[in-house]
Order: C-alpha cells, then sequence, then structure tokens
C-alpha cells in the first residue's frame, strides 16, 4: 500500500534564492514545451495532410543558450528532464482521455519541483534527527532541516513545493501493508449472521447541519474551531475591499493577496484537523468493521443553477443566492476530505468500507421505507407520513443507509462497482430512482384529492 507523507522544510535565505531559480527553470521548460507543441499543431493544420501531425518529444536541448537562456545553465541538467519527462507524460494522458491538455504555468504563490533519486538524499546524524542533501555534487543548495512527524522509508522521487512563503517535501513510499480487496471482503462476509453483521456495520450522512452523523453519533465543528473560521472569513472580507481599491501591480496589492492566501489555508487546515480527529475516532471504535456511506457526486451537487427564462424570454428568478449558500455549507464541511481520510484509515486498521446509492435517503422513513419529499420537513426534522415515524432527519438517513448496506451486503448477487458501491442488478437497485418516483407521485395525487376533499366539505 502506498503511503504519502508531507513534512516542513526550513531553508536559509540563500537556499531560498536559489530554489526560487529552480522554480523558474523548470516552470520555463514546461511553458516552452506547450508553446511548442502549438505551434507545430498549427503548422500541422495549415502545411500537412489532414489527420497527420508532429510526434511530440521530450528534447530540451534547444532551449539551452548561452546567450538567449543562460540561467538554464545554473541549475541541475537532471531538473530540466524532470520538467520534460512530466509534461510528456501528461500530454501522452491527455491524448489517452485521462487529463487536460498540459497548458503553461504562471508565477503564484504555488510552485514545485520533482526531484527524482539523482537529485536528493536522506542522511541521518549524530542526534537522531534526519537531514536531506538537495542537488548535484556540483551544483546543490546544501543541507535542509525536515519537520518530522513519522518514521518513513526513503522514497525514489519527491517534491519540494512552495505554498504562501513555506516550503514542503511530499513523496510517497511503498509500506508493504498486507490488505483485502473489497470483493474479498465482500465474500467472506456474506456467511455472516444478521445480527453479527448488524453490530459490525455504522451508516455514515454527511450533511449540513451535522457535518457527519455516524450512526447514533454526530460530529461537528466545536466553539473553537468555528470561532476561528468566522474570523478568518471577517478577515478575508476585510482584506478583499482593501485590495479592490489598490493598483494592480503594487507591491502592496501582493501583499494583501498573500494575506488572503493565508488565511484561506488556515480555514483549510482547521477542515482538515476536524476530517482527520473524526476519522480516527471512528476507525478506532472496535464495533464499527464496515463503514458504509453514500455514493455522492460533490461536484455535481455544488454547480450554478441555470438561468430560468418565462414564455416571454424575460429571465425570472432561480434561486441563486440560496444555492450559492447551500454550495459553500457542502464545501465547506469537507465530506470528500473525511471520504479520504476515512478510506486509507480503515484500510490501514485491516476494516472495510462500502458505498450505496444516495437516492432519496434523506426521503426514506428507517422504520417502513416509505419515500416522499414531505417526509423531510425542515434540515432537522424528519417525520414519515405513513407510520408517523419521527426523528433527526440526519439520523433517520444513516439508518436508512445501514439498512440498505445490510441487504446488500447479505445477498449473494450484489456486484461492486469500480467506485466502490454496492448494487443489486438482479433485484433491478439500479430502478429504485425511478420506483421512488412512481410512490412520489402517488403520495402526491393522494394528497391532492385529500385536499379536494376538505374543501368541497367545507
Amino acid at each position: 500500500m502506498l503511503t504519502g507523507v508531507k513534512c516542513l522544510v526550513f531553508l536559509t535565505r540563500e537556499q531560498k534564492m536559489i530554489i526560487s531559480r529552480w522554480f523558474g527553470c523548470y516552470r520555463f521548460i514546461w511553458n516552452a514545451k506547450c508553446e511548442e507543441e502549438k505551434y507545430q499543431r498549427s503548422f500541422a493544420k495549415r502545411y500537412l495532410p489532414i489527420g497527420t501531425y508532429p510526434k511530440v518529444d521530450q528534447t530540451f536541448s534547444q532551449y539551452k543558450n548561452k546567450e538567449l537562456s543562460p540561467w538554464l545553465f545554473l541549475v541541475p541538467s537532471q531538473l530540466l528532464r524532470n520538467s520534460v519527462t512530466n509534461w510528456h507524460k501528461t500530454y501522452k494522458n491527455f491524448l489517452k482521455g485521462l487529463c487536460g491538455k498540459p497548458i503553461c504555468k504562471r508565477k503564484t504563490t504555488y510552485d514545485s519541483i520533482h526531484l527524482t533519486r539523482e537529485l536528493f538524499s536522506f542522511e541521518k546524524c549524530l542526534d537522531g534527527n534526519i537531514r536531506l542533501f538537495i542537488g548535484t555534487k556540483t551544483n546543490n543548495i546544501g543541507y535542509i532541516v525536515i519537520k518530522k512527524h513519522k518514521k518513513f522509508k526513503e522514497p525514489n522521487s519527491l517534491y519540494l513545493k512552495r505554498h504562501n512563503g513555506r516550503f514542503y517535501i511530499a513523496f510517497c513510499y511503498e509500506d508493504n501493508l498486507e490488505t483485502i480487496s473489497q470483493k474479498d471482503y465482500l465474500k467472506n462476509i456474506q456467511d455472516l449472521s444478521f445480527q453479527k453483521l448488524d453490530e459490525m456495520v455504522v451508516g455514515i450522512d454527511r450533511g449540513v447541519i451535522r457535518p457527519i452523523q455516524a450512526g447514533d453519533d454526530f460530529f461537528n465543528f466545536n466553539d473553537k474551531q468555528k470561532r476561528k473560521k468566522r474570523a478568518k472569513e471577517k478577515y478575508i472580507k476585510k482584506c478583499q475591499r482593501k485590495m479592490n481599491r489598490q493598483q494592480k501591480g503594487s507591491k502592496k496589492r501582493e501583499k494583501t493577496k498573500l494575506k488572503i492566501s493565508k488565511s484561506h489555508e488556515k480555514i483549510g487546515n482547521i477542515r482538515k484537523d476536524f476530517c482527520h480527529k473524526t476519522t480516527r475516532s471512528l476507525v478506532d471504535k472496535k464495533e464499527h468493521q464496515i463503514f458504509i456511506l453514500e455514493d455522492l457526486k460533490t461536484k455535481n451537487m455544488t454547480k450554478k443553477p441555470k438561468a430560468k427564462k418565462d414564455e416571454k424570454g424575460k429571465y425570472i428568478k432561480n434561486n441563486r443566492k440560496q444555492k450559492a449558500g447551500l454550495n459553500r455549507s457542502i464545501l465547506d464541511n469537507g465530506w470528500n476530505l473525511f471520504e479520504t481520510f476515512l478510506k486509507y484509515k480503515a484500510v490501514k486498521a485491516k476494516k472495510m468500507w462500502y458505498k450505496v446509492l444516495a437516492n432519496h435517503t434523506s426521503q426514506e422513513c428507517a422504520e417502513c421505507g416509505h419515500i416522499h419529499p414531505q417526509n423531510r420537513r425542515s434540515q432537522t426534522d424528519f417525520c414519515c407520513l405513513s407510520c408517523g415515524h419521527i426523528d433527526n432527519a440526519d439520523r433517520n438517513a444513516a439508518r436508512v443507509i445501514k439498512k440498505r448496506a445490510l441487504k446488500l451486503l447479505l445477498y449473494s448477487g450484489t456486484e461492486l462497482s469500480s467506485r466502490g458501491v454496492l448494487l443489486d442488478i438482479e433485484r433491478g437497485a439500479i430502478n429504485k430512482t425511478q420506483r421512488a418516483k412512481a410512490n412520489c407521485a402517488k403520495s402526491n395525487e393522494a394528497l391532492k384529492k385529500k385536499e379536494k376533499a376538505s374543501l368541497v366539505s367545507a
């Protein structure tokens, strides 16, 4: 299993100047290859037969010239080679449809360079601390201090990053941890009884008021975290008003932008801290062996609403402000971050995670299974129209998620998708949305008939 590590790095003033030069040369070669590909593509469209394009390569020696680009001779050639290699891999993945097309990079507060094995080495000091040597024998920045927070194996390559004036190293290594796949784990637990499986499974619902609802327990930001977030958000608005009055390109405006960026980073650190602590408390519980999540697509859920027009072609209200507030709350709670942390921590603890379809989990009753939009009367209250079951909306959704997962885990015909979603194709679990819509339509018609009958009697 691959394990990722990110450590803070401390540099001297001279080392920062050298590293900044390395960042610029790395970015220069990347942008040069982007411009070269653009020129070759436009040349092929005009002068070559249709369907023929020149092949991209990994050469970069044509950009090294002592008169035009003498700064490229001040950095190791292996660094320039890594830039071209990464660009070529990205372009090949673009042709396969795996990613977007590589574009030119701008000089911002976030930079990174890729260092291979010949450009760094870890050394252990007499006091037990580890220091990092970056560069070659003839062209290097010397030894740098690392803030190590856990043991790790020496990697084959690493990234040196700069973000908001701070420097980090990030890498991954193989920890040789024995793990079991989701399909094998699913086969092993299908022989268990319903009671034993019920004790092992916990349903997790992610919401807005309660960010995490795991069974009967819910987790939220503490008062100190909320207070710090509000203070940083208020400070960001103040800096944004100040930046609007400053001249573009001035040094004071750049300082204000850096303050805003650092404030956003601190808010992100609070969010990471909450997700780390929540996932750790869930994984450390012995009774929790299988974690069930909803298959949420946050990117689609947080899209802007489309503009609406009436019959005359005039624009009408589409509740854009309300949707923007909801999107902000969803992104602020860090749903995807929580899912990422829970996955790798569960696997390391030799536990498992699965997903179920998220269709109408907030509208379905955990007691009778009745689905209707009016079951959830508000953001927090749930009252079933069929059986009268009353509960917190998030707690009811967590029970529904667990209930769906238990049925699928015990059924031998359950299949597992590439996203880890439990699917029952034979019983028509995929068509559950259509049945739910049909039930909602029937119940809506029944309510309309009742309202008409009450009006007539009145």
